[in-house]
C-alpha cells in the first residue's frame, strides 16, 4: 500500500478521506466509531455510497493516525491515483536492436511506468505512466546513453525542435564524414603494406629493402593506432563500457573484433616470444580496415536515417513564421507564436494559411493538397473553413483565427504521424525477443569459434581461432535488425499523410493489410452527408430556370432539409427568387405559395391527386427515382403540373471507383446505416455493395460490426458521432476528415480528403509497409542467418574458403544500409 502524505489540520479544519471495503450499514457505523476515537476529532461524517469519511478536528490531527485507525478496523484508505501522462524523451547513442531493447528495460523499471517504446529510427523513447521525466532520464542515463526531454506542443515548437535536432544530426554527419577521411587516409597505407606484400612479391621485396618487415609493422602499429583511438574512439568509449555492465551492443562487438586483432599484432611486434611458433603474423590491416568499412557504414546509414523522416519535416515545413494580423486598426506583422485566437489575420495571393480560421472577408481559391492529398484548389469565400499551412492562389482574404499553436489541424496532423512512426507492430515483437539475446549469442559463437579452431585447426591454430573470432564478432549485424521495422513504419506513414492518410496507430498498418471485410456507414461517407437537388424533370411548356425559381421561392419560408436544398440549387445556378406572399403548409402533403405572382404547389403525388392533378406524365420518372431510393415531388403552377422533383443525399463522386478498388483487392463491402432499408439498398445496388444492414442505432451497428468480424479482419469507415463505438470495435477505424472529432479520436486512421478513395489507398500502402518490413527483417536474418556460420569457418572444411575480418566488416556495414534503401522506396510509393 502507498505510504500516505503527512498532513497535519489545526483550529476545527476539515479533512475527508477515501475509505474502501465498506459493504453495509455497519460498515458505517464501525468506521465512524475509530474515527471518533482518534484524539482531537470532533465529528465524523462516513457515507457508503461516495465512500468516503468527512472529518472535523478542534485541534492538530496526524492524516496518518486517521489512515492507521481505518486499516486496524479492516478497511483501506486508497492512495489519490495519480494522472497518467505521455513522455517523450529523445535518446542518443543507440546503434543497435540491442541498444532498443536495453533502454526499453531500463525505463520499465522505472516506478510508475505502465508502458514504454523505444523507436532506433526516429531515436525517441514514448513513456506511458506516472513517473517523473527526472526519473525517465536518469534511468536511460544510468543505461549508459543520453536522453532528453520532449516538449515541442505546436508547429511552432516542433520547428524549433526539428531545426536543433536537424543541427545535431548535421553536425553527426559532419563529424562522421571528418573521421571517416581520416581514418581511410591513415588506412590506405596499413592496407597496401600489409595486404600488398602478400599479394605481390615484387612489394614485399620493396618494403624489405627499404623499412625491413619489422619496420613495416612498427610504421603499421603507429598508423593503426591514430585510426582505433583517433576516428574509432567512438567504438570503444561505448562498447567497453557497455560490456563492463553485461549489457554488450553493436559498439561492443566492433571494439572487442577490433581490438582483438590489434592485440594480437601489438603481440608479435613487441613481444614475438609469446607466441609460439608458425603464428608470428600481424592484423592491423584488418584492425584498420575494420574502423574505417565501419564508419563508412555509419555515415550512409546517418544519410539514409535522415531522409526517412523527410515527411515530418516537410509538414513541419509547412508552417509560416509570421502572420499579417490586424491590431489596433493596423496590419502588424508578428511571429507565429504571437497569433491569438480571435484574431484577424490577412492572407495575401500567393502566400500560406499562418492558421487555422474562418474567412470573414474577400475570397479566393485555396491549394489543400498538403493536407487532404486532393489536388483541386478549394474556392474559399466568407464562412469558409481555411486550414493553416495551405497555400492560396491568385485572390486575397482575411480570417478569423479559431485554433493557433497546438490546435491547428497541422500540428494534430504531425502528432499523429510522430505517433505513428514511434510505435511498434505486432510483428515487432518477435524481432524484439530475438535481439535480446542477440549480441551476448554472437559473443558466444566467437568464443565457441575461437576454441573449436583452437583445437581443431590443421597449422597455427592460433592464427585460425583468431581470424574466425574476430570476422564472427565482426559480420554481425544487429542494427539491420533493429532498423527493420521502424524505418519503414516512417516513410510508409510519412508517404501517408502526403497522401492524406494519417495513421493515429502504427498497428493499423499491420492490420489494414490483413483486413476481409470494409464496412462502411452511408450519410457523410459513400454520400455528401447534406440533402441536395439531384433530379428536376420537366412537363412539356416549361422552363427549368423560372420552374426552379418559383419552386425555391416558395420553399424559401421553409426550414425543412428539403426545402433548403432545392433553394441551395436555385442559388448555385445564380437564379433571383421572386417575392413570396400567402405561404402555407398543408400538413403531410406539401406547401403551397404565390411566388411573383403565380401560385405554386408542391407535395407528395397524393397532394396533386387532391389538387385534382394527372400524375401518370411522369410515371416511368418517379418509378426511376423510386428505384434509386429517393421519394419524388411534384410542383404545379397555376394549377398545371409542371415538373417532377427529387431532393436526396448525393454519392460522393469518388465512391463508385473508391468501391470498385475495394472489389479488385478482393475485399467484401457492407454498408452499415441508420437510413431506411429502401434507400441504403437503392444505393448499394448502385455501386455494388455486397451486404447492407440498415434501419440500425450506433449499438445496432457495433452488434454488426462485431457480426462481420467473425468473417476476418474488420475495417469500418464513419465519420460521425454515432460512428464512434462501431470505429472504436471494428480491427481497424478509419474516419472521415471532414467528420466530427468524436469519430477521428474513435478511429486509427483518419482520410483528410473526406473521400471514401482513401480506404483502398490505405489498404494499399499498408500492404505496401508491411511487405517493405518483411523484406527488411528476411534480409536482416538470413544475413545473420547465413554469414555468422560462414566468419566462423564452416565452409573450411568443404570447399577452403575462410572469411577475412576485413570482408566481413564490410559485409555488416552494407547490411543496415540495404535495410534503409529498402525502406526509402516507399516513398515513391502511388496510388
Amino acid at each position: 500500500m502507498n505510504a500516505p502524505a503527512r498532513t497535519t489540520s489545526s483550529s476545527s479544519s476539515q479533512i475527508s478521506l477515501p475509505i474502501g471495503g465498506m459493504t453495509c450499514a455497519s460498515c458505517v457505523g464501525r468506521v465512524e466509531r475509530v474515527l471518533k476515537a482518534v484524539p482531537g476529532v470532533e465529528t465524523v461524517s462516513v457515507n457508503l455510497a461516495t465512500e468516503r469519511a468527512s472529518i472535523t478536528t478542534n485541534g492538530e490531527v496526524d492524516r496518518a493516525r486517521l489512515v492507521d485507525a481505518v486499516e486496524m478496523a479492516g478497511y483501506e484508505v486508497p492512495a489519490a491515483p495519480a494522472t497518467e501522462a505521455r513522455v517523450e524523451l529523445t535518446v542518443e547513442g543507440m546503434t543497435c536492436a540491442s541498444c532498443v531493447g536495453r533502454v526499453e528495460r531500463a525505463l520499465k523499471a522505472v516506478p510508475g511506468v505502465d508502458e514504454a517504446v523505444v523507436n532506433l529510427a526516429t531515436e525517441r523513447a514514448t513513456i506511458r505512466g506516472t513517473a517523473e521525466a527526472a526519473a525517465l532520464v536518469e534511468a536511460v542515463e544510468t543505461a549508459g546513453y543520453d536522453a532528453r526531454l520532449i516538449e515541442a506542443a505546436s508547429v511552432a515548437d516542433s520547428l524549433a525542435e526539428d531545426a536543433e535536432r536537424a543541427d545535431r544530426k548535421d553536425a553527426e554527419r559532419r563529424a562522421l564524414a571528418r573521421d571517416l577521411i581520416v581514418a581511410a587516409v591513415l588506412t590506405a597505407p596499413v592496407f597496401v603494406m600489409e595486404m600488398g606484400s602478400h599479394l605481390f612479391s615484387g612489394m614485399h621485396m620493396l618494403i624489405a629493402d627499404t623499412l625491413g618487415m619489422q619496420g613495416s609493422w612498427y610504421l603499421q602499429f603507429v598508423l593503426t593506432t591514430l585510426v582505433m583511438f583517433g576516428p574509432g574512439r567512438r567504438f570503444y568509449a561505448k562498447g567497453l563500457p557497455a560490456l563492463w555492465r553485461l549489457a554488450p551492443d553493436m559498439n561492443s562487438l566492433v571494439a572487442v573484433g577490433s581490438l582483438a586483432a590489434y592485440g594480437y599484432s601489438l603481440v608479435a611486434t613487441f613481444a614475438p616470444g609469446l607466441l609460439p611458433s608458425g603464428t608470428l603474423n600481424v592484423y592491423y590491416e584488418a584492425a584498420a580496415v575494420i574502423v574505417t568499412l565501419i564508419l563508412l557504414g555509419r555515415l550512409l546509414e546517418a544519410r539514409a536515417k535522415g531522409r526517412t523522416s523527410e515527411a515530418i519535416r516537410r509538414l513541419v515545413g509547412l508552417q509560416v513564421k509570421t502572420a499579417h494580423v490586424r491590431r489596433d486598426g493596423k496590419v502588424t506583422d508578428l511571429p507565429i507564436a504571437s497569433v491569438a485566437a480571435g484574431d484577424v489575420v490577412e492572407v495575401r495571393p500567393g502566400e500560406r494559411v499562418p492558421v487555422d480560421g474562418e474567412v470573414i472577408e474577400g475570397d479566393s481559391f485555396v491549394d489543400e493538397s498538403m493536407i487532404t492529398g486532393e489536388p483541386i484548389p478549394v474556392a474559399k469565400t466568407a464562412g469558409g473553413k481555411v486550414v493553416g499551412g495551405t497555400v492560396n492562389q491568385t485572390g486575397a482574404f482575411a480570417f478569423r483565427a479559431t485554433a493557433v499553436g497546438g490546435d491547428t489541424v497541422l500540428s494534430q496532423i504531425i502528432r499523429m504521424v510522430e505517433e505513428a512512426q514511434g510505435s511498434k507492430l505486432p510483428i515487432q515483437a518477435m524481432v524484439d525477443r530475438i535481439t535480446m539475446w542477440f549480441v551476448p549469442a554472437v559473443f558466444a559463437v566467437a568464443a565457441l569459434t575461437f576454441a573449436v579452431w583452437l583445437m581443431l585447426a590443421p597449422s597455427s591454430p592460433l592464427t585460425f581461432a583468431l581470424i574466425n573470432a574476430v570476422a564472427v564478432l565482426i559480420i554481425a549485424c544487429p542494427c539491420a535488425m533493429g532498423l527493420a521495422t521502424p524505418t519503414s513504419i516512417m516513410v510508409g506513414t510519412g508517404r501517408g499523410a502526403e497522401l492524406g492518410v494519417l495513421f493515429r496507430r502504427g498497428e493499423a498498418l499491420q492490420l489494414l493489410r490483413d483486413a476481409k471485410v470494409v464496412a462502411v456507414d452511408k450519410t457523410g461517407t459513400l454520400t455528401e452527408g447534406k440533402p441536395a437537388l439531384t433530379d428536376l424533370e420537366l412537363a412539356e411548356g416549361f422552363d427549368r430556370p423560372a420552374v426552379l425559381a418559383l419552386v425555391a421561392a416558395a420553399e424559401s419560408k421553409s426550414e425543412h432539409p428539403i426545402a433548403r436544398a432545392i433553394v441551395a440549387a436555385a442559388e448555385a445556378e445564380g437564379l433571383e427568387l421572386p417575392q413570396v406572399s400567402d405561404f402555407g403548409s398543408v400538413t403531410g402533403l406539401g406547401v403551397t405559395a404565390v411566388a411573383g405572382g403565380q401560385r405554386v404547389e408542391l407535395g407528395a403525388d397524393r397532394y396533386m391527386v387532391q389538387l385534382g392533378l394527372d400524375v401518370s406524365g411522369f410515371a416511368d420518372v418517379a418509378r426511376r427515382l423510386a428505384g434509386e431510393g429517393k421519394s419524388p415531388l411534384y410542383a404545379a403552377i397555376d394549377g398545371k403540373l409542371a415538373a417532377i422533383v427529387a431532393v436526396a443525399d448525393p454519392i460522393k463522386p469518388a465512391t463508385p471507383a473508391a468501391i470498385a478498388a475495394l472489389h479488385d483487392l478482393g475485399l467484401k463491402v457492407a454498408m452499415i446505416t441508420g437510413d431506411n432499408a429502401l434507400t441504403a439498398k437503392a444505393i448499394a445496388a448502385r455501386l455494388g455493395i455486397d451486404e447492407v444492414v440498415a434501419e440500425v442505432l450506433p449499438d445496432g451497428k457495433v452488434e454488426a460490426v462485431r457480426r462481420l468480424k467473425a468473417e476476418g479482419t474488420l475495417a469500418f469507415v464513419g465519420d460521425g458521432i454515432n460512428d464512434a463505438p462501431a470505429l472504436a470495435e471494428a480491427d481497424v477505424g478509419l474516419a472521415i476528415g471532414t467528420g466530427t472529432d468524436v469519430a477521428i479520436e474513435a478511429a486509427d486512421v483518419v482520410l483528410m480528403s473526406g473521400s471514401l478513395q482513401g480506404v483502398p489507398n490505405a489498404i494499399a500502402l499498408s500492404k505496401a509497409t508491411i511487405g517493405n518490413i518483411r523484406q527488411n527483417l528476411f534480409w536482416a536474418f538470413a544475413y545473420n542467418t547465413a554469414l555468422i556460420p560462414l566468419a566462423a569457418g564452416a565452409l573450411y572444411p568443404a570447399f577452403g574458403i575462410l572469411l577475412s575480418p576485413v570482408f566481413a566488416a564490410g559485409a555488416m556495414a552494407l547490411s543496415s544500409v540495404f535495410v534503409l534503401g529498402n525502406a526509402l522506396r516507399l516513398r515513391r510509393f502511388a496510388v
